[in-house]
Protein backbone atom coordinates (compact mmCIF):
# COMPACT_ATOMS: atom_id res chain seq x y z
CA UNK A 1 0.00 0.00 0.00
CA UNK A 2 2.32 2.72 -1.26
CA UNK A 3 1.51 6.21 -0.01
CA UNK A 4 1.24 9.15 -2.34
CA UNK A 5 2.85 11.62 0.06
CA UNK A 6 6.40 12.00 1.31
CA UNK A 7 7.11 12.07 5.05
CA UNK A 8 10.22 13.27 6.88
CA UNK A 9 11.42 13.39 10.47
CA UNK A 10 14.53 13.70 12.60
CA UNK A 11 15.26 10.13 13.71
CA UNK A 12 17.89 10.83 16.36
CA UNK A 13 17.36 12.16 19.87
CA UNK A 14 17.57 15.92 20.53
CA UNK A 15 20.93 17.27 21.66
CA UNK A 16 24.45 17.62 20.36
CA UNK A 17 26.19 14.61 18.81
CA UNK A 18 28.69 13.76 16.12
CA UNK A 19 25.93 12.54 13.79
CA UNK A 20 22.23 13.29 13.41
CA UNK A 21 19.87 11.40 11.09
CA UNK A 22 16.87 12.56 9.09
CA UNK A 23 14.63 9.98 7.42
CA UNK A 24 12.46 10.58 4.37
CA UNK A 25 9.99 8.04 2.94
CA UNK A 26 7.67 8.20 -0.06
CA UNK A 27 7.59 7.98 -3.88
CA UNK A 28 10.17 9.30 -6.36
CA UNK A 29 12.89 10.22 -3.88
CA UNK A 30 15.75 10.14 -6.40
CA UNK A 31 14.50 13.44 -7.84
CA UNK A 32 13.90 14.71 -4.28
CA UNK A 33 17.57 13.93 -3.44
CA UNK A 34 18.82 15.82 -6.50
CA UNK A 35 17.11 19.01 -5.27
CA UNK A 36 18.44 18.50 -1.74
CA UNK A 37 22.11 17.92 -2.58
CA UNK A 38 24.83 19.22 -4.80
CA UNK A 39 25.39 15.75 -6.28
CA UNK A 40 23.68 13.83 -9.05
CA UNK A 41 21.11 11.05 -8.95
CA UNK A 42 21.80 8.75 -5.99
CA UNK A 43 22.50 5.05 -6.51
CA UNK A 44 20.51 2.61 -4.39
CA UNK A 45 22.23 1.26 -1.28
CA UNK A 46 25.40 3.29 -1.75
CA UNK A 47 26.47 5.77 0.91
CA UNK A 48 27.52 8.99 -0.81
CA UNK A 49 29.33 11.94 0.72
CA UNK A 50 27.51 15.09 -0.34
CA UNK A 51 26.68 18.68 0.54
CA UNK A 52 23.11 19.52 1.53
CA UNK A 53 21.99 22.77 -0.09
CA UNK A 54 19.12 25.23 0.32
CA UNK A 55 16.85 26.59 -2.42
CA UNK A 56 19.52 29.10 -3.53
CA UNK A 57 22.24 26.45 -3.68
CA UNK A 58 23.97 27.54 -0.47
CA UNK A 59 25.56 24.76 1.55
CA UNK A 60 23.74 24.05 4.83
CA UNK A 61 25.85 21.08 5.91
CA UNK A 62 27.76 18.14 4.52
CA UNK A 63 27.42 14.46 5.32
CA UNK A 64 26.23 11.13 3.92
CA UNK A 65 23.15 10.37 1.87
CA UNK A 66 21.88 6.80 1.47
CA UNK A 67 19.07 5.95 -0.94
CA UNK A 68 16.97 2.78 -0.52
CA UNK A 69 14.81 2.00 -3.53
CA UNK A 70 11.30 0.57 -3.09
CA UNK A 71 10.43 -2.11 -2.20
CA UNK A 72 13.84 -2.94 -0.69
CA UNK A 73 13.62 -0.59 2.28
CA UNK A 74 12.28 -0.56 5.82
CA UNK A 75 8.97 1.05 4.82
CA UNK A 76 8.68 -0.68 1.45
CA UNK A 77 8.82 2.76 -0.23
CA UNK A 78 11.71 4.86 -1.47
CA UNK A 79 13.69 5.95 1.59
CA UNK A 80 16.39 8.56 2.05
CA UNK A 81 18.63 8.65 5.09
CA UNK A 82 20.50 11.90 5.62
CA UNK A 83 23.43 11.65 8.01
CA UNK A 84 24.46 15.17 8.97
CA UNK A 85 26.21 16.75 11.93
CA UNK A 86 24.23 16.17 15.09
CA UNK A 87 23.28 19.67 16.18
CA UNK A 88 19.69 20.71 16.81
CA UNK A 89 19.89 23.82 14.60
CA UNK A 90 21.43 22.11 11.56
CA UNK A 91 18.98 19.20 11.71
CA UNK A 92 16.02 21.55 11.97
CA UNK A 93 17.40 23.46 8.96
CA UNK A 94 17.70 20.26 6.90
CA UNK A 95 14.23 19.12 7.95
CA UNK A 96 12.77 22.49 6.95
CA UNK A 97 14.40 22.09 3.53
CA UNK A 98 12.78 18.64 3.15
CA UNK A 99 9.39 20.14 4.00
CA UNK A 100 10.03 22.93 1.49
CA UNK A 101 10.60 20.27 -1.18
CA UNK A 102 7.14 18.80 -0.56
CA UNK A 103 7.53 16.42 2.35
CA UNK A 104 5.36 16.67 5.44
CA UNK A 105 6.21 15.96 9.07
CA UNK A 106 5.84 12.28 9.90
CA UNK A 107 3.39 11.30 12.61
CA UNK A 108 4.60 9.24 15.59
CA UNK A 109 5.29 5.69 14.38
CA UNK A 110 4.39 6.47 10.76
CA UNK A 111 7.55 4.95 9.26
CA UNK A 112 6.90 1.67 11.07
CA UNK A 113 3.20 1.88 10.23
CA UNK A 114 4.04 2.12 6.53
CA UNK A 115 6.34 -0.89 6.90
CA UNK A 116 3.39 -2.81 8.38
CA UNK A 117 0.90 -1.77 5.69
CA UNK A 118 3.45 -2.62 2.98
CA UNK A 119 3.88 -6.12 4.50
CA UNK A 120 7.53 -5.62 5.43
CA UNK A 121 6.78 -6.59 9.04
CA UNK A 122 3.74 -7.85 10.94
CA UNK A 123 2.10 -6.10 13.89
CA UNK A 124 4.00 -8.01 16.58
CA UNK A 125 7.28 -7.12 14.86
CA UNK A 126 6.21 -3.48 14.60
CA UNK A 127 5.60 -3.39 18.35
CA UNK A 128 9.00 -5.02 18.87
CA UNK A 129 10.60 -1.99 17.17
CA UNK A 130 9.24 0.28 19.90
CA UNK A 131 10.12 -2.27 22.60
CA UNK A 132 13.70 -2.49 21.35
CA UNK A 133 14.07 1.28 21.54
CA UNK A 134 12.57 1.38 25.05
CA UNK A 135 14.44 -1.68 26.39
CA UNK A 136 16.23 -0.95 29.67
CA UNK A 137 18.21 -4.17 30.15
CA UNK A 138 20.33 -6.55 28.07
CA UNK A 139 17.73 -9.30 28.51
CA UNK A 140 14.97 -6.98 27.27
CA UNK A 141 17.06 -5.97 24.24
CA UNK A 142 17.62 -9.62 23.33
CA UNK A 143 13.95 -10.45 23.84
CA UNK A 144 12.81 -7.53 21.69
CA UNK A 145 15.30 -8.49 18.98
CA UNK A 146 13.88 -12.03 18.91
CA UNK A 147 10.38 -10.63 18.48
CA UNK A 148 11.60 -8.22 15.82
CA UNK A 149 13.16 -11.05 13.80
CA UNK A 150 9.84 -12.90 13.87
CA UNK A 151 10.40 -15.68 16.43
CA UNK A 152 7.19 -14.87 18.30
CA UNK A 153 5.21 -14.36 15.09
CA UNK A 154 6.34 -17.71 13.69
CA UNK A 155 5.06 -19.48 16.80
CA UNK A 156 1.71 -17.69 16.49
CA UNK A 157 1.47 -18.38 12.75
CA UNK A 158 2.22 -22.07 13.30
CA UNK A 159 -0.74 -22.25 15.69
CA UNK A 160 -2.94 -20.46 13.16
CA UNK A 161 -1.91 -22.94 10.43
CA UNK A 162 -2.75 -25.88 12.70
CA UNK A 163 -6.13 -24.34 13.49
CA UNK A 164 -6.87 -23.76 9.79
CA UNK A 165 -6.14 -27.42 9.08
CA UNK A 166 -8.39 -28.46 11.95
CA UNK A 167 -11.17 -26.12 10.81
CA UNK A 168 -11.07 -27.62 7.32
CA UNK A 169 -12.12 -30.96 8.76
CA UNK A 170 -14.85 -29.46 10.93
CA UNK A 171 -16.27 -27.28 8.16
CA UNK A 172 -16.14 -30.27 5.81
CA UNK A 173 -18.20 -32.32 8.22
CA UNK A 174 -20.83 -29.56 8.24
CA UNK A 175 -20.87 -28.98 4.46
CA UNK A 176 -21.01 -32.66 3.56
CA UNK A 177 -23.19 -33.89 6.42
CA UNK A 178 -25.85 -35.26 4.02
CA UNK A 179 -23.27 -37.44 2.26
CA UNK A 180 -22.31 -38.98 5.59
CA UNK A 181 -18.69 -37.86 5.29
CA UNK A 182 -17.03 -37.45 8.69
CA UNK A 183 -13.87 -35.40 8.32
CA UNK A 184 -13.45 -35.34 12.10
CA UNK A 185 -12.97 -39.06 12.48
CA UNK A 186 -9.59 -40.33 13.57
CA UNK A 187 -7.09 -38.21 15.43
CA UNK A 188 -9.14 -35.00 15.76
CA UNK A 189 -9.10 -35.02 19.61
CA UNK A 190 -5.34 -35.60 19.64
CA UNK A 191 -4.72 -32.78 17.15
CA UNK A 192 -6.84 -30.39 19.18
CA UNK A 193 -5.01 -31.47 22.34
CA UNK A 194 -1.62 -30.80 20.72
CA UNK A 195 -2.73 -27.32 19.66
CA UNK A 196 -3.85 -26.58 23.21
CA UNK A 197 -0.49 -27.75 24.59
CA UNK A 198 1.43 -25.61 22.10
CA UNK A 199 -0.78 -22.63 22.94
CA UNK A 200 -0.25 -23.12 26.70
CA UNK A 201 3.52 -23.22 26.15
CA UNK A 202 3.42 -20.05 24.07
CA UNK A 203 1.27 -18.30 26.69
CA UNK A 204 3.76 -19.22 29.42
CA UNK A 205 6.61 -17.73 27.39
CA UNK A 206 4.57 -14.63 26.58
CA UNK A 207 3.82 -14.07 30.26
CA UNK A 208 7.54 -14.23 31.02
CA UNK A 209 8.16 -11.84 28.12
CA UNK A 210 5.80 -9.25 29.60
CA UNK A 211 7.89 -9.37 32.78
CA UNK A 212 11.03 -8.54 30.79
CA UNK A 213 9.25 -5.67 29.10
CA UNK A 214 7.21 -4.07 31.86
CA UNK A 215 8.57 -5.52 35.10
CA UNK A 216 6.72 -5.05 38.36
CA UNK A 217 5.93 -2.05 40.59
CA UNK A 218 6.95 -2.80 44.18
CA UNK A 219 5.73 -0.52 46.96
CA UNK A 220 7.65 -0.40 50.27
CA UNK A 221 5.32 0.39 53.16
CA UNK A 222 5.53 0.27 56.93
CA UNK A 223 5.92 2.37 60.04
CA UNK A 224 8.46 5.21 60.20
CA UNK A 225 12.11 4.29 60.84
CA UNK A 226 11.89 0.59 59.93
CA UNK A 227 14.48 1.11 57.18
CA UNK A 228 12.42 1.35 53.98
CA UNK A 229 14.64 4.04 52.47
CA UNK A 230 17.83 2.23 53.54
CA UNK A 231 16.52 -0.94 51.94
CA UNK A 232 15.78 0.90 48.69
CA UNK A 233 19.31 2.35 48.63
CA UNK A 234 20.86 -1.05 49.37
CA UNK A 235 18.95 -2.83 46.61
CA UNK A 236 19.67 -0.20 43.97
CA UNK A 237 23.22 0.41 45.26
CA UNK A 238 22.59 4.14 45.00
CA UNK A 239 21.60 6.86 47.45
CA UNK A 240 18.13 7.53 46.06
CA UNK A 241 16.43 8.25 49.37
CA UNK A 242 17.49 10.46 52.27
CA UNK A 243 18.05 8.39 55.40
CA UNK A 244 17.89 9.83 58.94
CA UNK A 245 16.80 8.73 62.41
CA UNK A 246 14.04 11.35 62.40
CA UNK A 247 10.57 9.78 61.92
CA UNK A 248 8.72 11.16 58.90
CA UNK A 249 11.85 11.97 56.85
CA UNK A 250 10.34 10.44 53.70
CA UNK A 251 7.24 12.45 52.79
CA UNK A 252 6.94 11.87 49.07
CA UNK A 253 7.25 8.83 46.80
CA UNK A 254 10.88 8.02 45.97
CA UNK A 255 11.19 6.00 42.75
CA UNK A 256 14.08 3.83 41.62
CA UNK A 257 14.49 0.76 39.42
CA UNK A 258 16.49 -2.37 40.18
CA UNK A 259 17.10 -5.07 37.55
CA UNK A 260 17.06 -8.73 38.58
CA UNK A 261 17.60 -11.34 35.83
CA UNK A 262 16.87 -8.53 33.38
CA UNK A 263 13.45 -7.82 34.91
CA UNK A 264 12.89 -4.19 35.95
CA UNK A 265 11.44 -3.85 39.45
CA UNK A 266 10.19 -0.30 39.88
CA UNK A 267 10.61 0.36 43.60
CA UNK A 268 8.44 2.94 45.36
CA UNK A 269 9.67 4.09 48.77
CA UNK A 270 6.82 5.70 50.68
CA UNK A 271 6.13 7.80 53.74
CA UNK A 272 5.97 5.87 57.02
CA UNK A 273 2.39 5.19 58.05
CA UNK A 274 1.42 6.56 61.47
CA UNK A 275 -1.05 8.93 63.11
CA UNK A 276 0.32 12.44 62.75
CA UNK A 277 -0.87 16.02 62.98
CA UNK A 278 1.71 17.21 60.44
CA UNK A 279 -0.25 18.29 57.35
CA UNK A 280 2.68 17.66 54.99
CA UNK A 281 3.29 14.19 56.43
CA UNK A 282 -0.44 13.41 56.14
CA UNK A 283 -0.29 14.30 52.45
CA UNK A 284 2.68 11.93 52.08
CA UNK A 285 0.72 9.10 53.74
CA UNK A 286 -2.20 9.70 51.37
CA UNK A 287 0.22 9.31 48.46
CA UNK A 288 1.47 6.10 50.05
CA UNK A 289 -1.99 4.54 49.84
CA UNK A 290 -2.41 5.75 46.27
CA UNK A 291 0.90 4.02 45.40
CA UNK A 292 -0.31 0.83 47.10
CA UNK A 293 -3.37 0.67 44.84
CA UNK A 294 -1.20 1.15 41.74
CA UNK A 295 1.44 -1.44 42.73
CA UNK A 296 1.89 -5.03 41.55
CA UNK A 297 3.67 -6.19 44.73
CA UNK A 298 3.80 -4.90 48.30
CA UNK A 299 6.62 -5.15 50.80
CA UNK A 300 5.58 -4.58 54.38
CA UNK A 301 8.86 -3.63 56.06
CA UNK A 302 9.16 -4.23 59.80
CA UNK A 303 11.93 -3.95 62.40
CA UNK A 304 12.99 -7.53 63.18
CA UNK A 305 13.54 -6.62 66.84
CA UNK A 306 9.90 -5.63 67.27
CA UNK A 307 8.37 -8.22 64.97
CA UNK A 308 4.93 -7.56 63.51
CA UNK A 309 3.30 -4.84 65.56
CA UNK A 310 -0.42 -4.27 65.83
CA UNK A 311 -0.01 -1.35 63.41
CA UNK A 312 1.71 -3.69 60.92
CA UNK A 313 -1.15 -6.18 61.17
CA UNK A 314 -3.71 -3.45 60.57
CA UNK A 315 -1.69 -2.28 57.58
CA UNK A 316 -1.66 -5.83 56.13
CA UNK A 317 -5.42 -6.07 56.56
CA UNK A 318 -5.91 -2.79 54.71
CA UNK A 319 -3.99 -3.94 51.63
CA UNK A 320 -6.12 -4.92 48.59
CA UNK A 321 -6.90 -8.64 48.74
CA UNK A 322 -5.55 -9.28 45.25
CA UNK A 323 -2.21 -7.55 45.89
CA UNK A 324 0.66 -10.01 46.48
CA UNK A 325 2.56 -9.02 49.61
CA UNK A 326 5.58 -10.05 51.64
CA UNK A 327 6.73 -9.12 55.13
CA UNK A 328 10.39 -8.04 55.19
CA UNK A 329 12.17 -8.10 58.53
CA UNK A 330 14.88 -5.44 58.32
CA UNK A 331 17.72 -4.38 60.69
CA UNK A 332 18.96 -7.94 61.21
CA UNK A 333 22.39 -6.51 62.06
CA UNK A 334 20.91 -5.04 65.26
CA UNK A 335 19.06 -8.17 66.41
CA UNK A 336 20.35 -10.67 68.97
CA UNK A 337 20.74 -14.40 68.29
CA UNK A 338 17.46 -15.35 70.00
CA UNK A 339 15.47 -12.92 67.85
CA UNK A 340 17.11 -14.18 64.65
CA UNK A 341 16.35 -17.76 65.64
CA UNK A 342 12.70 -16.89 66.35
CA UNK A 343 11.96 -14.71 63.31
CA UNK A 344 14.44 -15.98 60.77
CA UNK A 345 17.62 -14.39 59.40
CA UNK A 346 15.88 -11.29 58.07
CA UNK A 347 17.80 -8.72 56.03
CA UNK A 348 20.15 -5.89 56.77
CA UNK A 349 20.23 -2.80 54.58
CA UNK A 350 23.47 -1.84 56.37
CA UNK A 351 25.53 -5.03 55.89
CA UNK A 352 23.73 -6.41 52.84
CA UNK A 353 22.90 -9.68 54.61
CA UNK A 354 19.88 -11.44 53.13
CA UNK A 355 19.60 -9.15 50.09
CA UNK A 356 20.42 -11.89 47.57
CA UNK A 357 17.73 -14.14 49.03
CA UNK A 358 15.37 -11.17 48.93
CA UNK A 359 16.07 -10.70 45.22
CA UNK A 360 15.19 -14.34 44.55
CA UNK A 361 11.98 -13.94 46.53
CA UNK A 362 11.12 -10.89 44.42
CA UNK A 363 11.43 -13.02 41.27
CA UNK A 364 9.20 -15.74 42.72
CA UNK A 365 6.60 -13.24 43.88
CA UNK A 366 6.59 -11.66 40.42
CA UNK A 367 5.93 -15.06 38.80
CA UNK A 368 9.33 -15.42 37.11
CA UNK A 369 10.32 -18.91 35.95
CA UNK A 370 13.54 -19.99 34.31
CA UNK A 371 12.84 -20.90 30.69
CA UNK A 372 14.85 -23.49 28.74
CA UNK A 373 14.10 -21.53 25.57
CA UNK A 374 15.23 -17.97 24.74
CA UNK A 375 12.48 -15.52 25.64
CA UNK A 376 10.90 -12.95 23.37
CA UNK A 377 9.28 -9.74 24.51
CA UNK A 378 5.48 -9.77 24.59
CA UNK A 379 2.80 -7.25 25.45
CA UNK A 380 -0.30 -7.46 27.60
CA UNK A 381 -2.53 -7.50 24.52
CA UNK A 382 -0.63 -10.55 23.20
CA UNK A 383 -1.24 -12.43 26.45
CA UNK A 384 -4.89 -11.37 26.46
CA UNK A 385 -5.34 -12.70 22.91
CA UNK A 386 -3.64 -15.98 23.80
CA UNK A 387 -5.87 -16.36 26.87
CA UNK A 388 -8.99 -15.71 24.79
CA UNK A 389 -7.86 -18.27 22.19
CA UNK A 390 -7.16 -20.76 24.99
CA UNK A 391 -10.68 -20.27 26.37
CA UNK A 392 -12.16 -20.87 22.90
CA UNK A 393 -10.23 -24.13 22.50
CA UNK A 394 -11.25 -25.25 25.97
CA UNK A 395 -14.90 -24.71 25.05
CA UNK A 396 -14.32 -26.39 21.68
CA UNK A 397 -13.16 -29.56 23.40
CA UNK A 398 -16.54 -29.83 25.12
CA UNK A 399 -18.50 -29.21 21.91
CA UNK A 400 -17.45 -32.30 19.95
CA UNK A 401 -21.08 -33.39 19.47
CA UNK A 402 -22.29 -29.92 18.47
CA UNK A 403 -20.26 -29.42 15.32
CA UNK A 404 -21.57 -25.93 14.50
CA UNK A 405 -20.61 -24.60 17.95
CA UNK A 406 -17.23 -26.34 17.69
CA UNK A 407 -16.59 -24.66 14.33
CA UNK A 408 -17.43 -21.25 15.78
CA UNK A 409 -15.06 -21.67 18.73
CA UNK A 410 -12.23 -22.68 16.40
CA UNK A 411 -12.96 -19.69 14.17
CA UNK A 412 -12.85 -17.31 17.14
CA UNK A 413 -9.60 -18.85 18.41
CA UNK A 414 -8.01 -18.29 15.00
CA UNK A 415 -9.30 -14.70 14.95
CA UNK A 416 -7.76 -13.91 18.36
CA UNK A 417 -4.41 -15.38 17.33
CA UNK A 418 -4.42 -13.55 13.98
CA UNK A 419 -4.98 -10.29 15.84
CA UNK A 420 -1.54 -10.66 17.44
CA UNK A 421 0.31 -10.36 14.12
CA UNK A 422 -2.22 -8.00 12.56
CA UNK A 423 -3.69 -10.47 10.06
CA UNK A 424 -6.98 -9.52 11.68
CA UNK A 425 -6.96 -6.16 13.51
CA UNK A 426 -9.28 -3.21 13.81
CA UNK A 427 -8.21 0.22 12.61
CA UNK A 428 -8.72 1.55 16.15
CA UNK A 429 -6.19 -0.93 17.53
CA UNK A 430 -3.63 0.00 14.87
CA UNK A 431 -4.09 3.69 15.63
CA UNK A 432 -3.51 3.15 19.34
CA UNK A 433 -0.37 1.07 18.78
CA UNK A 434 1.43 3.34 16.32
CA UNK A 435 0.49 6.57 18.10
CA UNK A 436 2.74 5.53 21.01
CA UNK A 437 5.87 5.33 18.85
CA UNK A 438 8.45 8.09 18.79
CA UNK A 439 8.55 10.46 15.82
CA UNK A 440 11.09 9.31 13.22
CA UNK A 441 10.25 5.65 13.81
Amino acid sequence: MASADVIAAIATAPGQAGIGVIRVSGPHLQEFACHLTAGGVPVARQARFTRFTDAEGNVMDEGLLIYFQAPSSFTGEDVLELQAHGGNAVLRLLLARCLQLGARMALPGEFTQRAFFNHKIDLAQAEAVADLIAAESTAAVKGAARSLTGQFSRRVNALVDDLVALRMGVEGSIDFAEEGVDFMAGDFPQRLGRIRMDLASLLEQANQGTLLRSGRRVVLIGAPNVGKSSLLNALTEEEHALVTNVPGTTRDIIRATVFIEGIPFHMLDTAGIRDTGDVVEQAGIERTWKAVHEADLAWVVADIRQGLTEADRMLLQRLPETLPRQVIYNKADLADAATLQERGPGVSAVTGAGLELLRQQMLELAGWKESPEPLFLARERHCAALLQAEACLERAQTQKDAVEFLAEELRLAQQFLSGITGSFSSDDLLGQIFSRFCIGK
